[in-house]
Protein backbone atom coordinates (compact mmCIF):
# COMPACT_ATOMS: atom_id res chain seq x y z
CA UNK A 1 0.00 0.00 0.00
CA UNK A 2 1.31 3.43 -0.94
CA UNK A 3 0.98 6.65 1.00
CA UNK A 4 -1.26 9.33 -0.47
CA UNK A 5 1.70 11.45 -1.59
CA UNK A 6 3.42 8.49 -3.28
CA UNK A 7 0.14 7.51 -4.92
CA UNK A 8 -0.38 11.03 -6.23
CA UNK A 9 3.19 11.28 -7.55
CA UNK A 10 3.05 7.88 -9.28
CA UNK A 11 -0.41 8.64 -10.66
CA UNK A 12 0.80 11.97 -12.05
CA UNK A 13 3.76 10.14 -13.60
CA UNK A 14 1.35 7.71 -15.22
CA UNK A 15 -0.65 10.61 -16.63
CA UNK A 16 2.56 12.11 -17.99
CA UNK A 17 3.51 8.80 -19.63
CA UNK A 18 0.06 8.53 -21.22
CA UNK A 19 0.33 12.06 -22.57
CA UNK A 20 3.80 11.32 -23.96
CA UNK A 21 2.29 8.37 -25.86
CA UNK A 22 -0.45 10.63 -27.29
CA UNK A 23 2.13 13.24 -28.31
CA UNK A 24 4.27 10.57 -29.92
CA UNK A 25 1.25 9.49 -31.97
CA UNK A 26 0.78 13.05 -33.24
CA UNK A 27 4.46 13.38 -34.11
CA UNK A 28 4.38 10.01 -35.86
CA UNK A 29 1.38 11.15 -37.93
CA UNK A 30 3.29 14.33 -38.86
CA UNK A 31 6.32 12.25 -39.85
CA UNK A 32 4.19 9.97 -42.03
CA UNK A 33 2.54 12.98 -43.69
CA UNK A 34 5.96 14.46 -44.44
CA UNK A 35 7.18 11.18 -45.96
CA UNK A 36 4.05 10.99 -48.10
CA UNK A 37 4.49 14.61 -49.21
CA UNK A 38 8.12 14.01 -50.12
CA UNK A 39 7.20 10.96 -52.18
CA UNK A 40 4.58 12.91 -54.13
CA UNK A 41 6.58 16.16 -54.21
CA UNK A 42 3.73 17.96 -52.46
CA UNK A 43 4.34 20.80 -49.99
CA UNK A 44 5.55 19.51 -46.63
CA UNK A 45 2.96 19.74 -43.85
CA UNK A 46 3.77 22.01 -40.95
CA UNK A 47 4.02 20.69 -37.42
CA UNK A 48 1.28 23.04 -36.22
CA UNK A 49 -1.17 21.08 -38.39
CA UNK A 50 -0.69 18.14 -36.01
CA UNK A 51 0.16 19.78 -32.68
CA UNK A 52 -1.62 22.72 -31.06
CA UNK A 53 0.77 23.90 -28.34
CA UNK A 54 -1.80 25.70 -26.18
CA UNK A 55 -4.56 23.09 -26.33
CA UNK A 56 -2.18 20.15 -26.10
CA UNK A 57 -0.34 21.69 -23.14
CA UNK A 58 -3.59 22.27 -21.27
CA UNK A 59 -4.74 18.72 -22.04
CA UNK A 60 -1.39 17.36 -20.83
CA UNK A 61 -1.59 19.38 -17.62
CA UNK A 62 -5.12 18.15 -16.97
CA UNK A 63 -4.11 14.54 -17.66
CA UNK A 64 -1.22 14.82 -15.18
CA UNK A 65 -3.51 16.40 -12.58
CA UNK A 66 -6.19 13.73 -13.10
CA UNK A 67 -3.52 11.05 -12.78
CA UNK A 68 -2.32 12.57 -9.53
CA UNK A 69 -5.84 12.86 -8.14
CA UNK A 70 -6.69 9.27 -9.11
CA UNK A 71 -3.43 8.03 -7.57
CA UNK A 72 -4.15 9.95 -4.40
CA UNK A 73 -7.76 8.77 -4.15
CA UNK A 74 -6.88 5.13 -4.79
CA UNK A 75 -3.60 5.00 -2.85
CA UNK A 76 -5.04 2.56 -0.32
CA UNK A 77 -6.18 0.16 -3.06
CA UNK A 78 -2.95 0.00 -5.08
CA UNK A 79 -0.18 -2.21 -3.80
CA UNK A 80 2.79 -0.95 -5.76
CA UNK A 81 4.32 1.73 -7.90
CA UNK A 82 3.41 0.00 -11.16
CA UNK A 83 -0.25 -0.16 -10.16
CA UNK A 84 -0.27 3.51 -9.17
CA UNK A 85 1.31 4.48 -12.50
CA UNK A 86 -1.32 2.40 -14.32
CA UNK A 87 -4.09 4.15 -12.36
CA UNK A 88 -2.63 7.51 -13.32
CA UNK A 89 -2.29 6.57 -16.98
CA UNK A 90 -5.89 5.43 -17.12
CA UNK A 91 -7.26 8.22 -14.92
CA UNK A 92 -9.45 10.01 -17.50
CA UNK A 93 -11.19 6.78 -18.50
CA UNK A 94 -11.30 5.51 -14.92
CA UNK A 95 -12.82 8.69 -13.53
CA UNK A 96 -15.30 8.92 -16.41
CA UNK A 97 -16.41 5.36 -15.64
CA UNK A 98 -16.84 6.23 -11.96
CA UNK A 99 -18.89 9.25 -13.00
CA UNK A 100 -21.21 7.04 -15.07
CA UNK A 101 -21.62 4.42 -12.33
CA UNK A 102 -25.19 3.68 -11.42
CA UNK A 103 -26.52 4.43 -7.98
CA UNK A 104 -27.74 1.41 -5.98
CA UNK A 105 -31.36 2.30 -6.83
CA UNK A 106 -30.59 2.42 -10.58
CA UNK A 107 -28.36 -0.66 -10.63
CA UNK A 108 -31.03 -3.29 -11.42
CA UNK A 109 -32.40 -1.31 -14.38
CA UNK A 110 -29.47 0.75 -15.64
CA UNK A 111 -28.54 4.42 -15.28
CA UNK A 112 -31.38 6.90 -15.70
CA UNK A 113 -34.13 4.37 -15.08
CA UNK A 114 -36.71 5.22 -12.40
CA UNK A 115 -38.99 2.22 -13.00
CA UNK A 116 -38.85 -0.18 -10.07
CA UNK A 117 -40.96 -2.88 -11.74
CA UNK A 118 -39.59 -5.76 -13.75
CA UNK A 119 -37.70 -8.95 -13.08
CA UNK A 120 -35.52 -9.00 -9.99
CA UNK A 121 -34.12 -12.50 -10.23
CA UNK A 122 -30.54 -11.36 -9.89
CA UNK A 123 -29.75 -12.51 -13.43
CA UNK A 124 -28.56 -10.01 -16.00
CA UNK A 125 -30.58 -9.79 -19.19
CA UNK A 126 -29.58 -8.44 -22.56
CA UNK A 127 -30.92 -6.14 -23.76
CA UNK A 128 -31.74 -4.65 -20.36
CA UNK A 129 -35.40 -4.96 -19.44
CA UNK A 130 -36.96 -1.63 -18.51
Amino acid sequence: MLGWLEGAACGAGGGLIAEAVVTFGRLKAWQQARHTARATEAPLPRLDMFVDPLADSLAALLRVLLGGVAGCLLHAQVTGVYAAVAVGASAPALLAQVGRAATPVEAPHGPGSTDSSGPHTGEATWPPVR
